[in-house]
Parts: C-alpha cells; structure tokens; sequence
C-alpha cells in the first residue's frame, strides 16, 4: 500500500476509535450535572445516588478519551506535515483553542468536581460540572471549527510567496457556515448517546432489582426513574438530530454537491429526486438495476422543495476542467497537484451505505426510546422479556455507531479532497514517512487501543454490575465564606 492510503487508514483508525469517547463524555456530563442539580434542589436520596453513580461512568469515559485524543495531534505532524504546513496557521488556531483553553477548563473542573465532595460549597460543586459540560461544548465547538474549514474553506488568502494559506478572519472560520449547522448535529446527538447510556445501564439495573429475592429491590423506583429519564433524553435529543440534520444536508449540497450527489449515488441530475431505502446496482455502479425509493425525499433533504434539482456526479465531473483552471489561477498550479482529467469522485458504496446507516440506526435509537417510554408507562415492572435484556444492552450502543457512521460519511464523502476545492488528500501525507514507518506507528497505535479498550470494557461493566452505592449523607461543606483547604 501507498503511504497516503496506510496513513489515511491511521487516521481513520484512530478518529473512529477516539469518538466512540466523546460523545458520551458531552452527553453524560449534561447528564450528570442535571442529577446533581435535582439532588440539590430535592434533597431525594436517589438523585445523589445516580449522580455518584453515573459520575464514575463518566469519568472512566472521559480518561480514556483523553488518552485516545491525544494521538490525534501527533498525527498532523507526523503523516500530515504537508497539509500542516500549508492550513497550519488557519487549522492549529481552533486547535490551540481547544487545548488551551476548554480542553484545561474540562479538566481543571472535573478534578474539583471529584474530589470536592464535603470540600466545597453545594451550590458551587454543582457548578463545578455545569462548567465540565460547557468545556465538552466548547471542545466540541473549536474541533468542528477546524473541520468546517475542510469541508467550506473561508477566512483566509493565499500567499504564493511562502506558499501557504494564511488566516485572515478568525470570526470567518469560527462562524462558518457549515460549522453552524453541524454544531448543533453533533451536540444533540451527543445528547442523544448520554441519554441512551442511561437509559440502557439503568433498565439493566432496574431488571436485575426487580428479580426476585434480588439484594436491591428497594432500587427500582430509582432506576425506573433513571431508564425513563435516559428514554425522554434520547427521545428529545433525536428530534434535534433530525431538525439539524435536514438543515446541514441543504448547506452540504450548497458547499459540497458532489457529496450529496454520492450519498444518493445519483449519477445524473433529477429534478424531484427520490431517496433509495436500497439500490441494487451494476457491477461498476454506473446503472441502477432494482432499488426501493421514497418519491421526492433526497430532492426535499437537498433544496428544501420537493420539487427540486439534485446535481448528478457526472456532470459535476464534468466540470473539474473549470474547477482546476480556477484553482491553477488562484494558487498556482502546483497547489494540489491537481490536473483537469483527474477522478474527484469519493467512494460511492461507502458513501451510499454510511449515509444509510447513519440515519437507520438513529431512527431505531429513537423507536427503541419511544418504545420503552411506551411500555413503561404507569408500571413499576420493567419489561422482563428477552426483548428487555436485549433493549438494555443495544440501547447505548445504537447512537454511539450512528454518530461513527456519520463521520464516516462526513470525512469519506469529501475525498479525494483533504481542503475541500483547495487541497487534494495525496498532496496532504508527509513526503519524508515511508511505508514502513507508518505501518510500525499504526500497529503500535492499534494494539495500544486494543488494550484501552479492554481497560474501558472491563472497568465500565464492573461498576455498572456493582449499581448505585448505597445513600450516604454527604459530609457537610464549609460555609461560603471559609478558606479552601488541601489535605495530603
């Protein structure tokens, strides 16, 4: 293999791996600020209880995800240093942000969060992980920015002297329009993977107290309240998934046609465009041969209107002549290493199938969530079939692979381009890495994983087998105006 393709996979490998963590990281820690705020204004022993206790799963979540994130630096320099050099003062700006900044208020805040139980004042304790989750936000909003940039290039020139982009409007890139819309996709999902982990940690917990002769069924108004709270969480957060969601498929095709044009595998320009639920194509996927269709839903998603154009591949292919003249002319011909007759087009069957995946999985997180709410309405028993224990187990899984998916989709569908219209992947990869170097760096990497993973695996199902400790009441926390203290 190619040092692009070996160093594309690395950084698939590792991103995949590394945002499995982070959207349960923003969506517990809403979660958990949120018990810990009821605890407070309730004074009811099980808000205290899951606030502990889901606090522990969030911390487990957000080290491992810290460990995970920090690869993801080294990588630009170590395989990327060709698209470093020409973006590194636009792309490292949002970057240096999100480290120095909501990466150490993360971090700084959680500490006190752990260890200020009986330390600190209630009310500022509580705080303390409100501000853990505004760090998630922000984290989230400074990483998006620096993608956004990839996917619309704005707020920068070209200086044909040294040879690179160079930032001219920070506001540009952090206002993005394609940042605007896909902030708010990412965090709701996140929203909705918190509120899948709770809901289907708490209904395994809430089956296993409804046992009998079970140890903890004094546990079961608790956990019964847990399940449906993740469940109203999931629900709710979905239906921001979905608004955004539409939103950002119509600034896509405005900024990325081509991306929609594959998500569809639409090859010629229809007006009115259906959406195929299946498409059983030709060996080289140029001809469709069967496929189940929703009259008018891609033409809506893309333009808004039913009736709407959607601009096939082919004849955006055509105009890679104009689009390579224009670039020549803008930066210079040896800018992406690009020539008129080159194939612009992304993976289309990985296209196609992540876009499908994506929302499958979505809208079955969503039915699952609507569906427990259902069936647990107005019953202290949680549903005791095998169904059940199925629903726990794939409940927090579902949106954790739908947010995987859509990524996939997001970064693959924009290919062969790593600056969309500006760069191309192959002028991005470190001229000086060989093969060898990377296949050593990317063994090294996944093995590492491998064993984080068991770590993760291990640790989050014991303490999710050991449930909620029981209550105790927490020591009392030293008036407003004392002086904080450290012990060692």
């Amino acid at each position: 293999m190619e040092p692009v393709d070996l160093a594309r996979w690395q950084f698939a490998i590792t991103t995949v791996y590394h945002f499995l963590f982070v959207p349960v990281t923003i969506g517990l820690s809403l979660v958990v600020a949120a018990m810990h705020t009821a605890w407070l204004r309730t004074r009811r022993p099980e808000w205290l209880r899951l606030t502990k206790f889901f606090g522990k799963l969030f911390t487990i979540n957000f080290a491992l995800g810290l460990v995970t994130g920090i690869v993801q630096e080294f990588q630009f320099g170590m395989n990327w240093s060709d698209y470093s050099r020409f973006v590194g003062d636009i792309f490292g700006a949002p970057l240096a942000l999100e480290a120095l900044l909501a990466f150490f208020v993360e971090s700084t805040f959680l500490g006190l969060w752990i260890f200020g139980w009986g330390r600190i004042p209630e009310k500022l304790h509580v705080a303390t992980m409100w501000v853990v989750h505004v760090g998630t936000l922000l984290s989230a909003y400074f990483i998006l920015a620096a993608n956004s940039f990839m996917q619309n290039p704005v707020g920068f020139r070209y200086n044909p002297e040294s040879g690179r982009a160079e930032m001219t409007d920070f506001v540009a890139i952090l206002l993005n329009k394609v940042q605007l819309v896909a902030f708010p996709h990412i965090v709701t999902s996140a929203y909705m993977v918190g509120g899948a982990v709770v809901m289907g940690v708490a209904l395994w917990l809430w089956r296993r107290a409804a046992a009998p002769g079970a140890h903890d069924a004094d546990d079961v108004p608790m956990y019964r309240r847990a399940t449906r709270l993740g469940a109203v969480l999931t629900l709710v957060a979905s239906l921001g998934v979905i608004v955004s969601g539409d939103v950002q498929g119509k600034i896509m095709t405005e900024v990325q046609p081509m991306k929609m044009a594959a998500a569809e595998a639409l090859y010629e320009t229809e007006a009115g465009a259906g959406f195929s639920v299946l498409t059983i194509g030709s060996l080289d996927g140029q001809h469709e041969v069967f496929a189940l269709k929703v009259p008018k839903v891609l033409a809506f998603m893309a333009t808004g209107s039913p009736s709407g154009t959607v601009e096939g591949i082919n004849p955006i292919k055509a105009r890679n002549a104009e689009l390579v003249a224009q670039i020549e002319r803008t930066y210079g011909s040896d800018v992406a290493r690009i020539t008129a007759d080159a194939d612009y087009t992304p993976n289309i069957p990985l296209a196609y199938w992540t876009f499908r995946l994506m929302m499958g999985v979505g809208f079955a997180s969503m039915a699952l969530s609507a569906l427990l709410l259902w069936v647990t309405r107005g019953s202290s028993r949680p549903p005791v079939s095998r169904w059940g224990m199925a629903a726990a187990a794939v409940a927090p899984l579902l949106p954790i692979f739908g947010n995987s998916f859509g990524w996939v989709f997001t970064e693959t569908g924009r290919q062969p381009w790593l600056v969309n219209g500006l760069m191309t992947t192959a002028f991005g990869v470190s001229p000086s890495v060989s093969a060898a170097e990377i296949w050593t760096s990317m063994t090294v990497y996944t093995l590492l994983y491998a064993v984080l993973a068991v770590v993760e695996v291990r640790l989050f199902l014991r303490y999710v087998a050991h449930g909620a400790e029981p209550f105790h009441e927490p020591d009392e926390a030293p008036a407003e105006d004392a002086p904080l203290q450290f012990a060692y």
